[in-house]
């Protein structure tokens, strides 16, 4: 896969096995997460880059990071997919990953066919991403509402964005638009 993932957690325990597992979907390369500006240095090189992270005790503990990729200057590296593994997620862990602007959780063990189709779930799609004063990640709203769930008790503006993650041609944004909130 030409895709590198970048693991985000200890390089032993549950960031071993998340590393063992992403060298067994074949990306590119797999890498120990080093800061943003490696990251925005890899992704000159590889079309996409994944975030794959590592179950912790506090989910909080990972919104500078989930921050400091969300709110990088580079596309390349602001969109790509962030995703949390960990054993039996709870609601609350899953509400709170997504808060943070992750693009999936998967709950492991899972099977080796399974993680390869949640992965690429992420790939060669538009994905809906919106950025208000509180939130940038993707849509995790009801599909009939029209604008973004926090947006509708806030009132405001919001951007809406669409993107495209190719393995050939990497991260584009194919529309990007300024809304008001009716």
């Amino acid at each position: 896969m030409q895709a590198t993932a970048f693991v985000v957690g200890p390089q032993d325990g549950p960031g071993a096995a998340l590393s063992d597992m992403a060298r067994g979907l074949n990306f590119a390369s797999v890498l120990p997460y080093a800061g943003v500006s490696t990251a925005e240095q890899q992704s000159m090189r590889t079309p996409v880059c994944y975030f794959l992270f590592a179950a912790v005790p506090d989910i909080g503990s990972l919104r500078d990071v989930a921050e400091a990729i969300r709110f990088s200057p580079s596309r390349k590296v602001r969109f790509s997919p962030l995703i949390y593994f960990a054993s039996n997620p709870s609601l609350d862990t899953i509400n709170r990953c997504a808060n943070l602007g992750f693009d999936d959780v998967i709950a492991i063990p899972v099977g080796q066919d399974r993680l390869a189709e949640r992965i690429s779930r992420q790939i060669n799609k538009t994905i809906v991403y919106y950025e208000t004063s509180a939130y940038f990640g993707p849509d995790r709203r009801h599909r009939q509402m029209q604008t973004p769930a926090g947006e509708l008790r806030e009132g405001g503006r919001y951007r809406r964005l669409e993107i495209m993650r190719s393995l050939i041609s990497g991260i584009s944004v194919v529309r990007d638009e300024l809304r008001d909130t009716p």
